[in-house]
């Protein structure tokens, strides 16, 4: 019996399903590691990480399968795309992570929902440029982990978009037709949960790194790391339409709370950086 995900209306549901289906990738993130694959006999870690980190989908897949075949002797937690691939081997990885389905094939017959998805990508994009750049700023040893939290910050929300895009693409409409009305509001009308609670189950089930759930988690935002990826999401969100966008201004000032510089200066640095 075929599995009917736009039937699931429950947390363990969808955290079975997710456990277990195989996680779609971009098709650029597969061309471009076939490619790699055919260039070099033996390809770095660096090359394959480049290619891989430039996809949230495939960053996460690569990380939900390093913990299903994490050693015993592996004692620190990884959430690097680089250090995942040298700790499976880059010639294993690339066999046992497959490059498929692709993201373009599951969504070829709707394209405002891979249009939404895709948005979604390059925000995700936007705003680990942003976490790395301020994390680096503030010597903050653990930059790589910052941006990889603001990467893979809305991850649940894609693989959504994924497998139940006319859901998603409800919870859109619900809220285009009412500006006031929340998205966890919406979310739960459609989907019966909010996203935020399902990512929190599900990359507790996969285990991923402690770290890792820490920066993604809103309600730790106190914390300056959290912070950074909290707020870097933000911007790249309501930067997204227009710069003109009426939640900037707040945003720039609480970036330079952040960064200890002044909220003219968070503009120039922002905008230097687009």
């Amino acid at each position: 019996m075929t599995i009917q995900p736009e039937n699931f209306r429950t947390l363990t549901e969808w955290t079975r399903f997710l456990g277990e289906v195989e996680i779609p990738v971009l098709r650029k993130t597969a061309n471009d590691l076939t490619a790699l694959r055919t260039l070099e006999s033996s390809p770095s870690a660096r090359d394959a990480a480049l290619i891989i980190r430039r996809d949230p989908l495939m960053t996460v897949k690569l990380l939900r399968h390093l913990q299903q075949h994490k050693h015993k002797r592996q004692q620190q937690e990884i959430m690097q795309v680089e250090q995942a691939l040298i700790m499976l081997g880059v010639e294993n990885a690339l066999n046992q992570v497959a490059t498929e389905p692709l993201v373009e094939h599951l969504l070829q017959s709707r394209s405002a929902a891979l249009l939404h998805l895709l948005q979604l990508i390059h925000r995700a994009h936007t705003a680990s440029g942003y976490a790395f750049e301020w994390a680096v700023r503030l010597h903050d040893t653990r930059f790589e982990e910052i941006r990889a939290a603001a990467l893979l910050h809305d991850i649940t929300e894609m693989l959504l978009r994924c497998f139940v895009p006319d859901k998603m693409l409800e919870i859109d409409k619900l809220q285009q037709q009412d500006k006031a009305l929340r998205s966890t509001a919406a979310q739960k009308t459609v989907l019966g949960f909010s996203i935020q609670d399902l990512q929190t189950t599900l990359i507790k089930t996969w285990g991923l790194p402690e770290l890792l759930i820490m920066l993604m988690d809103k309600e730790q935002a106190a914390h300056p790391r959290v912070r950074n990826v909290v707020l870097a999401v933000n911007l790249a969100r309501h930067s997204a339409q227009s710069w003109d966008d009426a939640a900037l201004p707040d945003d720039y000032t609480a970036i330079s709370e952040l960064l200890r510089i002044t909220p003219a200066e968070v503009k120039t640095l922002v905008h230097t950086h687009g």
